[in-house]
């Protein structure tokens, strides 16, 4: 279906909004972390909105600017118009749309993430490519946020009438689809208490904004069930952690640019090449990709996370899996990126996959051969021989592959590269001072 142009997606907006009888609207954006801002106009302001944006002050989000230099522009994309499916829908409807920000001047904010995005994807489209995505969102039931006490005791794929957790995902799906997100399936995970909806790929800038709005249906749902969901990449000790598999393509008009009938894996040069661009910069942009302390306790061996740094067609223990080919699916050719977690930035996390993919066409890379054997049980003197190597083991390590990155410097520009890596240091910071539970269980007694 073809994308209306501005004018027709804003008379679309104020036609919804006089339909719906909405009476506010919630303005979208998101800060360099991933946290979704917030702020609510009446409808009576819309079509000034829409035509002017609307001004806020930028000094209190985290990542923007200067109590000196406050003044921003929210300025709304009329295409991204949806109703609010769990607020009142008669009388007092609400809608929301994702907003680019402006600094006064009308040029656009270096700061946003959304521009930040918007940037890589122009690189790709100047070299004649669209960037598609298809991520796939873990996360935990728990039966509040002051403990991870589960909904229920199942596992992968079950079916069990006694999970608690079924009516939270069909009401989710159901929340997605009236706000215009597709669904591919739903089911319960691995771990106790885990579950995953998958979204159809769609463009880089729509899926991120699709992630933004994922995450928040899941927490507004489970809390009309009265229950709590997170996205916390590793809550519960013992078991699996949540990640982000990121499946992505790029496409040229119609064609998969990824697929070649004759090529290696049936893969194109420029396939292949993503593939090895992928490889080489995986442990720069970890930080981006896995961006909290608590990444890291996921991104260990032996709870399916991706650790070392391979890729394969069938084996899940790699980091970058190739899907079988199948006859007459040529344009779901991809690779399935496994080390993102579900906590992260997906504007910012999309752009540094995106830079490193680009990075691999226009080096030239080719990358080595797959390893279908399982990296895990390979000795390090194995690993070693076979070139293998592995994503940075802790935050600290992340941040000081990232700031030495130029790949990474340049996908999120100096302000959103900048203030990215000074938040992360003082992440890391408060985190190695702190006296955790575990260091008085197993200290206290003995020393």
């Amino acid at each position: 279906m073809q994308k209306r142009n501005f004018e027709e997606s804003k008379e679309h907006a104020i036609e919804m909004a006089r339909e719906h009888d909405v009476r506010f609207v919630r303005l979208w954006f998101t800060d360099i972390l991933g946290f979704l801002k917030s702020f609510a106009i009446p409808v009576e302001e819309l079509e000034e909105a829409l035509e002017e944006g609307v001004g806020f002050d930028g000094s209190s989000i985290e990542g923007f600017v200067r109590i000196d230099e406050s003044d921003m522009i929210a300025m709304p994309d009329p295409s991204t118009f949806k109703l609010l499916p769990w607020r009142p829908k008669e009388h007092a409807a609400e809608a929301r749309m994702f907003c680019d920000i402006f600094t006064p001047s009308r040029e656009p904010f270096e700061g946003d993430p959304r521009y930040v995005l918007k940037k890589n994807l122009k690189k790709a489209a100047d070299m004649g490519y669209t960037y598609y995505v298809g991520p796939e969102l873990e996360y935990f039931y728990f039966k509040d946020n002051k403990g991870t006490e589960p909904l229920d005791v199942g596992g992968y794929f079950d079916m069990d009438p006694h999970d608690a957790a079924t009516d939270l995902r069909r009401d989710t799906i159901l929340a997605l689809e009236e706000m215009g997100v597709a669904i591919d399936k739903s089911h319960h995970e691995v771990a106790t208490s885990q579950h995953e909806i998958d979204m159809h790929y769609t463009d880089a800038l729509t899926m991120a904004d699709n992630v933004m709005t994922y995450r928040l249906v899941v927490k507004e749902i489970a809390l009309k069930h009265e229950v709590y969901a997170t996205f916390m990449p590793k809550p519960v000790f013992g078991i699996n952690g949540s990640g982000m598999h990121v499946h992505q393509s790029l496409f040229k008009g119609d064609a998969n640019a990824f697929f070649d009938p004759k090529g290696r894996y049936y893969l194109s040069k420029v396939g292949l090449s993503f593939a090895a661009g992928l490889l080489k910069y995986a442990p720069e942009i970890t930080a981006v990709t896995s961006q909290w302390v608590n990444s890291y306790k996921r991104l260990v061996p032996g709870w399916e996370a991706p650790v070392y740094i391979s890729w394969a067609q069938r084996n899940r223990s790699d980091l970058i899996r190739l899907p079988v080919y199948k006859v007459g699916k040529e344009k779901e050719t991809r690779f399935e990126l496994r080390s993102p977690d579900p906590a992260c930035n997906p504007y910012l996390c999309f752009s540094v996959m995106l830079a490193a993919g680009l990075a691999g066409l226009e080096e030239g890379l080719e990358p080595p051969p797959p390893v279908e054997e399982n990296v895990y049980h390979m000795t390090d003197e194995e690993r070693k021989k076979r070139g293998i190597g592995q994503l940075p083991g802790s935050l600290l390590e992340a941040i000081q592959l990232a700031e030495k990155s130029k790949l990474v410097r340049e996908a999120l520009g100096d302000h959103v590269f900048n203030a990215f890596i000074n938040n992360k240091k003082i992440e890391w910071d408060r985190y190695r001072i702190h006296v955790t539970d575990y260091e008085l269980d197993r200290y206290l007694p003995i020393l």
